[in-house]
Order: structure tokens, then C-alpha cells, then sequence
């Protein structure tokens, strides 16, 4: 199983006056790679842009894998994003996968997307993969248009770009068995995994005669000996969650009470015993956020023990 990291950990609080923010964000990518983590995971938010920040760290980082985690859909028409996307697999070697997702409503109405929800994804993710995978699209939906006025496919020896969509439940599950290379569950511990979301997957891909999508799971932990503080930092940054109701409904599968209780915090053993569980439950990578939520030297230290992982073979 590969294990990665979601950047930034810690965005706001580590930037000091003068330091330029993608200058950061690198060098928080040749960190981890020189400690031995293969793959760097850039989550979006409203400020720097993924997609670029992926496409200079895998041209810089040749040896590492670097995806988004997640790039919300609806600021981006598909034919914009294919075009980012082929530009970042290109920078990289072809070492770029493609993370995304819904995002939450409110997001979505801050630009105007008021369609329905799984109706829009769909209609998306199919005029995305034609533009990937043959270079045009035609299409004219309820949702959305999207048309080729010429040839979009990138002159490249690389495969298409992979793409990976954050998913929850039952219907983005669908969805990404149907249309998508592989799967994000958010918010989605161990047993959920190997009673329902994989089984769900595998269901969904065997009806529409497709592979089963990779699966990619996701975690907030940090490796500490100063579990209260962390646990308590770990718990105000992921508490909205356990109010939205398509997570409660995950967590209640979980048997869990708070979203925190997801989180591995603890010592290089309880990190080390949280990745042999997901790996059991079935993920195909880990990827780790929140890693800043104890000191700087718990952080270097999380980093270590995922790079020892790695390279050892115990993930």
C-alpha cells in the first residue's frame, strides 16, 4: 500500500511575513520525498491553485508521485480542467493523478451552480473523460455543455490522466464505479471500507462491466507523545464535519460518536497498527492530513515513520 501526504499541513500559522507560499509548499514536497514518502497530495483551497503547485513540484521531484486532493468541480469547466490536468501530467512526467469532488453546496451556489447535484457530476465526469481519453467532447446535457472546437487531447506518451472523485455515499460511490479511475472516501474509517464502501464499489463497477476503481484512502493523524493536545486541535478543525449529514451517516457506520476518533494519534506503533488496518480493510494508498496538529518535531516525526513504512514494504 503507498502512503502519502496531504500539503499544506499547517498553511497559515507556518508562513511567516516574506515567505512566498508556493516556495513553502515545495519545500514541504522535497521534505517528504527525501524522507522516503512517494507520493504528495495538494488540497485546494482559495488562495494558491493546486493543479499548478502539483505541476511544479512534479517537475522539480522526479521521483514522487503528486495528485490533487481534492479540486472542487464547479470553478472549472471540464474543458479548462482537462487542459490543467494535461499540463500537470506533462510537468510530471506523467506521475500527476486528478482528485475531485462535489465539495459542499454552499460552495457550489457561490458559483452559480445550482443544478442538482449527481446530475451535474455525472454529466462532468463524462465530458471530462472524453476530453482525457479521446481528445474531444460533444455534449449537451441538463446540466452542462461542452464542446471541442479542436483537437484537446495533449501530444504525449503518457496515459491518460487518473481520475480519482472524493466520495460518501451510496451515489458518489456509484458514480465513481461508472465513471472514475478511482475512489476518495472521506471521512471513512477501516470497518466502513470493507463492509461498505469497497463492496459497494465492486457492485457498482461489476454492473456497468468495469474494473473496480482504485481505492484511496484518506486520515487525519500525527505521531506524538502529547496525545491530549493534539487529539484536542484534531477535533476543532474536523467537528463540522459530524454535523453535515452525509458524514454523520459515515461515522455512524463507523460506530463512531465525533470525527476525531478517526484520527491516529499516538506513538510510531499506533500510527504503524492504523495503516496495517487500512490496508486490510482494502485501500490501495493512505494518505495523511492534519500532520501539523502537534509540534514541528511530531510532524518530522510522522514524516519519518511514513517514509520508513514506505520503504520497508509495512504499508
Amino acid at each position: 500500500m503507498r502512503i502519502g501526504v496531504a500539503l499544506p499541513t499547517d498553511y497559515y500559522n507556518q508562513l511567516t511575513p516574506g515567505v512566498n507560499p508556493v516556495d513553502y509548499l515545495l519545500d514541504q514536497a522535497r521534505k517528504l520525498a527525501a524522507l522516503g514518502v512517494p507520493a504528495v497530495w495538494l488540497t485546494q483551497r482559495f488562495d494558491y491553485d493546486a493543479l499548478t503547485v502539483a505541476a511544479l513540484i512534479g517537475r522539480e521531484l522526479p521521483d514522487i508521485t503528486v495528485g490533487t486532493a481534492i479540486v472542487p468541480i464547479h470553478p472549472r469547466h471540464p474543458n479548462a480542467l482537462a487542459m490543467q490536468a494535461q499540463t500537470a501530467q506533462a510537468a510530471g512526467n506523467g506521475r500527476f493523478e486528478l482528485g475531485l469532488g462535489l465539495s459542499l453546496p454552499e460552495i457550489a451556489a457561490g458559483y452559480g451552480n445550482t443544478h442538482p447535484r449527481i446530475r451535474y457530476l455525472r454529466e462532468y465526469l463524462s465530458a471530462l473523460r472524453d476530453l482525457l481519453h479521446t481528445g474531444a467532447v460533444d455534449h449537451s446535457g441538463e446540466t452542462l455543455v461542452a464542446k471541442s472546437p479542436t483537437r484537446s487531447m495533449m501530444p504525449t506518451v503518457h496515459a491518460p490522466v487518473p481520475v480519482l472523485l472524493a466520495t460518501s455515499g451510496p451515489l458518489t460511490l456509484q458514480v465513481a464505479a461508472e465513471l472514475a479511475d478511482g475512489a476518495l472516501p472521506l471521512l471513512t474509517g477501516p470497518n466502513t471500507l470493507a463492509d461498505f464502501t469497497i463492496p459497494t464499489l465492486a457492485r457498482h463497477a461489476a454492473a456497468a462491466a468495469r474494473p473496480t476503481p482504485r481505492v484511496i484512502g484518506m486520515v487525519g493523524g500525527v505521531v506524538t507523545a502529547d496525545v491530549a493536545a493534539a487529539r484536542d486541535r484534531a477535533a476543532q478543525q474536523m467537528h463540522r464535519y459530524g454535523e453535515m449529514p452525509t458524514y454523520r451517516a459515515l461515522l455512524d457506520r463507523e460506530k463512531v460518536s465525533h470525527p476525531v476518533e478517526l484520527a491516529v494519534i499516538g506513538d510510531e506503533q499506533t500510527m504503524a497498527d492504523a495503516v496495517a488496518r487500512y490496508a486490510e480493510a482494502g485501500v490501495g494508498e493512505l494518505i495523511f492530513a492534519l500532520t501539523a496538529i502537534g509540534s514541528t518535531r511530531d510532524e518530522e516525526r510522522t514524516w519519518a515513520l511514513l517514509g520508513e513504512l514506505s520503504r520497508t514494504g509495512s504499508a
